[in-house]
């Protein structure tokens, strides 16, 4: 039975809150609720239980329920929060990652999938300040759905802030239920309970994996640089996913704002040459996944002091060299230093399995993970991402998912392929 996690904002469309509970139940799934502070003055926590038939969360700080931890306990065993209604007052608090009441701290907890509601005022919902909160909030992953436009409780008011009808949520539910479903049944996921059959070792036992992440600088002067936009997110996840299979991981990786994965060994680099030359240094790996957007190119000379303007004069010509291409270089290698299994990372803006396809050729890869990085896609520095898997058997289209479930799937498919590469030996 699919497990779905209601908070209810306080907003007069809490009373919608009530017939989406018993729609959610009538396709077979349990909804636990939490009603927030603003809610009770809509709804009561009695109505809300009596139709939900689960205890209903209203108190962070509730004896009871947090000597388990309740909060926690919640987000984990979700497989979908619904914030419904999302009021514009809850929506700056998730922007801000706040954890100051039971809705709050729970949404900074939880793992899977979450899906807002929106419901305010019409100039609520137009402010800038709430659609910058939306914009960060999507960034990180969230669903929405609505507003909708149409009459407001105040009278005479009117506009888009109405709260989606019921029989657009509950399909919109379903959906991210089924969408988390996909990933898990069929794109790769192995538990670190999941042992292999003999010696009940975990499967990348024994195997060295070396793992690429972030961006590379190549200075132009002391002062500036070349980068891409790679906040490092979905390489560190790579390499935690493989040390939870008992790998031991390398880690290199390029300037980010992000902490070490535990458990990890980590180098870290800044230029595209340091990152070439930490590689070759950590071979031989059995998985090599390269995922750092390393530059292409650098600046031929840099400038030993700053670059000054100069009142009237142009600005000064950059004169770029191609950087050594790290991926294409250890795919090449000789068979005995080679990987046995070499992943890249293809961030496209157009055409992205074509371009894919052409890489993964051209470069001797073995696979290739493409995502589409255009603008408003929402992949950098987000939380979540939809990528592509490219193999010479063809291509699987990746339901969108966490990105740290995006590299669950990838090294637990890598683990199988070691594993029956060692069976046709």
């Amino acid at each position: 039975m699919k497990r779905v996690l209601l908070i209810i904002g306080g907003g007069i469309a809490a009373y919608k809150s009530l017939d989406l509970i018993r729609r959610l139940k009538e396709r077979g799934m349990s909804v636990r609720c939490v009603l927030t502070k603003g809610g009770q003055e809509f709804i009561t926590p009695l109505a809300v239980g009596a139709i939900s038939n689960e205890h209903v969360a209203t108190d962070l700080f509730d004896l009871n329920a947090e000597r388990e931890i309740g909060h926690i306990r919640l987000a984990r065993e979700a497989d979908v929060v619904v914030v419904a209604p999302a009021t514009a007052d809850l929506l700056a608090r998730m922007a801000q990652g706040q954890a100051n009441d039971m809705a709050t701290a729970i949404l900074l907890a939880t793992r899977a999938p979450v899906l807002a509601a929106p419901a305010m005022n019409p100039a609520m919902w137009a402010h800038a300040a709430t659609q910058r909160n939306v914009k960060q909030l999507a960034a990180d992953g969230v669903a929405f759905i609505g507003p909708n436009a149409g009459e407001m409780a105040e009278r005479g008011e009117a506009g888009v802030g109405r709260m989606a009808e019921v029989a657009e949520i509950v399909p919109r539910v379903e959906q991210l239920l089924e969408g988390e479903s996909e990933a898990r049944r069929g794109f790769g996921f192995i538990d670190v309970a999941d042992r292999r059959p003999s010696g009940g070792k975990l499967p990348l036992a024994g195997r060295h994996v070396l793992v690429t992440s972030g961006p590379t600088h190549e200075p132009i002067d002391p002062v500036r640089y070349i980068a891409n936009r790679s906040s490092g997110k979905q390489g560190h996840a790579v390499a935690a996913a493989a040390q939870k299979l008992g790998a031991r991981v390398t880690l290199i990786t390029g300037p980010v704002e992000i902490a070490d994965p535990e458990g990890v060994t980590v180098q870290h680099v800044e230029t595209a040459q340091e990152m070439l030359t930490a590689v070759e240094a950590a071979l031989p790996a059995d998985v090599a996944v390269f995922a750092a957007a390393v530059a292409d190119w650098r600046v031929a000379s840099a400038a030993e002091g700053k670059i000054k303007k100069a009142k009237g004069a142009p600005p000064p010509a950059l004169h770029l060299a191609e950087n050594a291409d790290i991926l294409a270089t250890v795919a090449r290698l000789k068979p005995r230093r080679r990987p046995q299994l070499v992943i890249g990372f293809a961030a496209e803006t157009d055409a992205v399995v074509e371009n894919a396809e052409r890489k993964r050729s051209a470069k001797a890869v073995d696979w290739i993970v493409a995502n589409d990085v255009s603008q408003g896609s929402g992949v950098f520095g987000g939380e979540r991402n939809t990528v592509h898997l490219v193999t010479a058997q063809g291509v699987e289209n990746w339901p969108q998912m966490s990105k740290a479930d995006v590299a669950a799937a990838l090294i637990g498919r890598a683990a199988r392929y070691l594993a029956q590469s060692v069976e046709q030996v």
